[in-house]
Parts: structure tokens; C-alpha cells; sequence
């Protein structure tokens, strides 16, 4: 697995902070973000969620927020979603024929009754969400390990 995709609503909390997480952890393997809104295209992170990133160590003011595309499914290995309704509007665009994994974060963290990451744009908790996405991240370098 070489090529990694984070998704959420907006591109701006949760998927950002998803990749510069486990960019962080992985930097042999490419990673991007998307939303599936178009609500913030070519926007950096929330400036919230990047202060809290920032008092971790974690620098994502590179990144800039982009829209999922039908396209995305053959330019990752696997595309990984926040939430349930992330997944439903990111399987809409499925292209026929298309075998590319997407899967939940959340339950990477190994919290099983845990399914998606709560957006913290609405809920206010950057270091929570920061800290779920820090444990998805470490179940999902695991996973790419045991995958190659």
C-alpha cells in the first residue's frame, strides 16, 4: 500500500489532521486529504485544529482543502472516511469496476464500539478528536505493515 486517502466533510479538521498524522508515522507512504463538501476548496486547516496539532508537534499548514473526486478511487490504494456518512457520499462516486478499500478510521484505534471520529468543527474537542485520530493512526500503520 503506497498511496493513502483521509476524507471528512469539509477538509479542514479531521481528514487534514488524519494525514498529517500518519504522514508523520509514515512518511514513506504518499497521503492527501479531500472533503466531500465543496465548501472549503483551496482552504488551510481550521485554525483551531491546527493549534492543537501544533501543541502536538504536528505541522499541517501545508495543506489545503480539496473536493473527492470519482478519480480519487484509482489514484489511492485505499481510501480512508471519518464517518458513515463520509463513506455514503464517497461510495456514490464509485466508478463501475472499481475495487479500491474504503474503510472507517475510528475503529483503527482499536476502540471497537468507537466507529467514526466526531467532527470538531461542531463538537469543540480538538484534542479529542486529535487524540482518537492519533490511535487510528497507529492501528492503521499497523495494518499497512501487515498488508505488505
Amino acid at each position: 500500500m503506497r498511496k493513502i486517502l483521509f476524507v471528512c466533510l469539509g477538509n479542514i479538521c479531521r481528514s487534514p489532521a488524519a494525514e498529517a498524522l500518519f504522514r508523520a508515522r509514515c512518511p514513506q507512504i504518499a497521503t492527501d486529504s479531500a472533503g466531500t463538501s465543496d465548501y472549503h476548496i483551496g482552504d488551510p486547516p481550521y485554525g483551531p485544529m491546527q493549534a492543537a496539532a501544533l501543541a502536538r508537534g504536528v505541522d499541517m499548514s501545508d495543506l489545503r482543502a480539496r473536493q473527492f473526486s470519482a478519480g480519487d478511487f484509482a489514484a489511492f490504494d485505499l481510501i480512508v472516511v471519518m464517518d458513515h456518512a463520509n463513506r455514503h457520499d464517497v461510495e456514490a462516486l464509485r466508478p463501475s469496476g472499481s475495487t479500491t478499500p474504503v474503510m472507517l478510521f475510528a475503529p483503527m484505534a482499536g476502540a471497537a464500539a468507537v466507529q467514526e471520529v466526531p467532527d470538531p468543527y461542531y463538537t469543540r474537542d480538538f484534542d479529542g478528536c486529535l487524540d482518537l485520530l492519533e490511535a487510528a493512526a497507529a492501528g492503521l500503520q499497523r495494518h499497512v505493515a501487515l498488508s505488505d
